[in-house]
């Protein structure tokens, strides 16, 4: 049966009025000449001849059970509909069919819709110029963004000022309080001014668990908030909507990103650094368009009157006789001259640092999760070697192939050597790795292995270092001061 639209009716009748001829004017209105007669003669269109169906098309396998069921919905309204069909097949064997499920969803909506209990009504909030802010992290992984062709799996912390939308994000790696302290001191310090809240959810950054079941601000982070002038304010537990404006604003952005990553037509950036600026220069764009919003907020506010915190957590340890240290639950390796020393270590969101005696030693890559290592080869090769019957059973062994190419190379070595010479030769190869450069030993060793030789020591060592080159012998030259003599002669000769 062909269902004919409001649109061709409305069609019809403009033909009719032009030219007068039901036949021409049904065909130009893509109807059967019939049907355009109903029409005209009923002068309405689809929609208003349309009646509601108030009979089934099908018996209601359910209608004889629904009392029961009412029942115990009345009983346990938060009960679900695919709980309670399974439910009622275990019960009643043969009775009801699989099948069935999509008829008893439709038969409990309308159900919860006509006796159902009261839903929670949601109520629209006025927002007040430059009163709040609300905080949030959000996953970025959907974007696939690659660093220098790597994947980089990270998060944005956004703010934003729910009266006027203005957004503001920076690159995290978790949902840290020192993610949240670089966030906040860059909306802070980028808008000159302070509202009266800084408004986050509940999450660990901000809040903990106290005995009478709700959330407590963590101290550190209510002292930073209050510096900055801000009464910290949070959601109640289960409430996320309370935080609405930020969570719509987490999806709004991924959506804008996204758009702008498609224009862009790559993902890949040169540095982390790199894609905060790209990101950050999107959104200032949009929020150009809320100027005048913005402006109100920034009427309403406070005037930053303080200085800018450290973005990092400091802490004393003394290094062990491993040449390890261990910072939020994860073990690192530092240079071995600092065993049994005194250090400090900086601890920023995203890396470490190792300072002794007021210098900086070095920087690395902070580890995300609990009990985890980062083991550098170059901090205890020159140990190693010398005590390389410890390489067997070293707990932190499989940090010491730093690339692949190095453990088929040891592979290599075990399979052709016996004893403990495999190790003494990939230790050797390690240690002349940490004293030329890595990436010249793993070239020398790939060769190797390509040409199907063993990459025994000497071998490498020939092809890194492969000795000083030779200077050719060259006759020395004889000066002839003659040719001195003739130029001197031709000099004078122009000049007279």
């Amino acid at each position: 049966m062909v269902t004919v639209s409001n649109a061709q009716v409305r069609k019809l009748m403009e033909e009719i009025t032009k030219n007068g001829g039901v036949g021409l004017a049904a065909l130009k209105a893509g109807m059967d000449r019939k049907t355009a007669g109903k029409y005209l003669k009923e002068g309405k269109y689809p929609s208003e001849l349309t009646t509601e169906r108030t009979w089934r098309t099908r018996e209601d396998p359910f209608e004889e059970d629904w009392p029961g069921i009412a029942e115990r919905l009345e009983g346990a309204p938060e009960l679900e509909a695919k709980a309670l069909f399974e439910h009622l097949l275990g019960e009643n064997p043969g009775r009801f069919e699989p099948g069935q499920l999509r008829t008893f969803q439709r038969r409990f909506k309308q159900w919860r819709a006509k006796e159902g209990p009261p839903k929670v009504v949601f109520f629209a909030q006025e927002h007040r110029p430059g009163e709040a802010m609300q905080t949030d992290f959000t996953w970025c992984t959907v974007l696939g963004i690659t660093i220098a062709g790597v994947p980089f799996l990270h998060m944005l912390c956004q703010t934003v000022l729910p009266y006027s939308n203005w957004q503001w994000a920076t690159v995290c790696l978790s949902e840290s309080l020192l993610a949240l302290r670089r966030q906040i001191q860059q909306v802070v310090f980028k808008l000159g001014r302070v509202p009266r809240y800084s408004q986050t959810d509940n999450s660990t950054s901000a809040t903990h668990d106290i005995p009478s079941g709700k959330r407590a601000f963590n101290e550190d982070y209510e002292k930073m908030v209050r510096y900055f002038q801000m009464e910290p304010r949070t959601i109640e537990v289960g409430e996320k909507e309370q935080n609405g404006d930020v969570e719509a604003a987490n999806g709004a952005l991924k959506r804008r990103l996204e758009q702008h990553l498609l224009l862009r037509g790559s993902r890949d950036f040169e540095s982390v650094e790199a894609y905060e600026q790209w990101v950050q220069a999107v959104m200032e764009k949009a929020n150009e368009l809320r100027r005048t919003k913005v402006a109100e907020e920034l009427e309403a506010m406070r005037v930053v009157k303080v200085e800018r915190l450290v973005e990092y957590t400091e802490e004393k340890m003394t290094v062990s006789g491993w040449s390890t240290i261990r910072v939020k639950h994860n073990s690192y390796s530092v240079p071995s001259r600092l065993i049994g020393e005194e250090i400090k270590i900086r601890i920023f969101e995203s890396c470490l640092e190792v300072w002794y005696g007021g210098e900086r030693q070095l920087t690395m890559e902070r580890l995300l999760g609990k009990n985890k290592h980062r083991i550098d080869y170059r901090h205890i090769i020159w140990s190693l070697v010398q005590k390389a019957g410890a390489f067997a059973r070293y707990k932190y062994r499989e940090e010491l192939f730093p690339t692949l190419v190095f453990r088929k190379s040891y592979d290599a070595l075990c399979a052709a050597l016996t004893g403990w010479d495999a190790d003494v030769d990939y230790l050797r190869i390690l240690h002349l790795a940490a004293s030329t450069m890595e990436a010249e030993v793993e070239a020398a060793l790939e060769l190797l292995l390509e040409q199907k030789l063993i990459p025994r020591i000497e071998r490498v060592k020939a092809l890194v270092s492969p000795g000083a080159p030779q200077l050719p012998e060259m006759p020395a030259y004889e000066i002839n001061l003659g040719d001195y003599d003739a130029l001197l002669a031709s000099v004078d000769e122009v000049g007279r």
